[in-house]
């Protein structure tokens, strides 16, 4: 949660620990209260029980460096006049845990899938309801008509597993959330900042599609943007990745 840390939200110096505890609820709260704000902004509630999954996720993502990155072969890189135009990357097999939703808003999809996810990974699983660990990208899955021009509704979010759980990956409680087995796939990636909605996700369709020498050899109506930074936050790092047929 790059957005805000608990650093920023106060310094609860050596206290008592009772007066540590009540500094903490207080920073839940505060934490709470940021992310219902910011949610606003994007037609989205964000309930009370995100309170613990929310801090929870802050104070264990302290660093950038301390989250595992999904692994990959980079192939090949297409640059112009010193500009990275994008990136060919191979992703092996692996399991993502994965949820499907259908809001009014390609927004209101992200955040909602995304809070789940947060519960799964915080509490809402089978490895004794412990912390899991955060990898990125967080990816969603988009769909469009033929010609691109459309977004559907239906917007797959997916958090792969760290690499401690891949062999044996914790249960959901949450029965919207599955566990897929993902096959080895080869993407072409091009990185891009700025909110995510139906109308930034068509243009940087269309210019990873003009880029492209060969985008016939793409699926020509599903999508991936790879997210960096939480849906809060307010200058997102992404990426759109187009998937290369089998």
């Amino acid at each position: 949660l790059e957005s805000l840390t608990e650093d920023q939200l106060s310094d609860s110096g050596n206290g008592s620990l009772e007066e540590e505890a009540e500094t903490m609820e207080e920073d839940d709260e505060r934490l709470l209260r940021y992310w219902q704000d910011v949610a606003r902004g994007h037609q989205v509630e964000v309930s009370p029980d995100m309170a613990e999954p929310i801090q929870q996720l802050t104070t264990n993502n302290q660093g950038q460096s301390q989250r595992e990155h999904v692994p990959f072969t980079l192939l090949a890189r297409k640059e112009k006049c010193g500009n990275l135009l994008y990136e060919k990357r191979r992703y092996e097999k692996g399991h993502w845990a994965c949820i499907t939703m259908r809001e009014d808003t390609y927004e209101q999809s992200i955040c909602y899938g995304f809070m789940k996810i947060m519960k799964y990974i915080c509490q809402q699983n089978s490895f004794r309801g412990d912390y899991l660990g955060m990898t990125l990208p967080i990816i969603t899955v988009v769909r469009t008509d033929e010609n691109r021009s459309v977004v559907s509704r239906d917007v797959t979010v997916a958090y792969y597993l760290p690499t401690e759980h891949q062999a044996q990956p914790p249960r959901p409680t949450d029965s919207e959330i599955l566990i897929e087995i993902w096959p080895a796939t080869t993407v072409y990636t091009r990185a891009f900042t700025g909110a995510t909605n139906e109308v930034t996700i068509i243009n940087q369709i269309s210019t990873m599609a003009a880029l492209l020498d060969s985008s016939a050899l793409c699926i020509n109506d599903s999508f991936i943007i790879a997210g960096y930074t939480n849906p809060a936050h307010s200058n997102r790092v992404n990426e759109v990745w187009f998937l290369e047929r089998p």
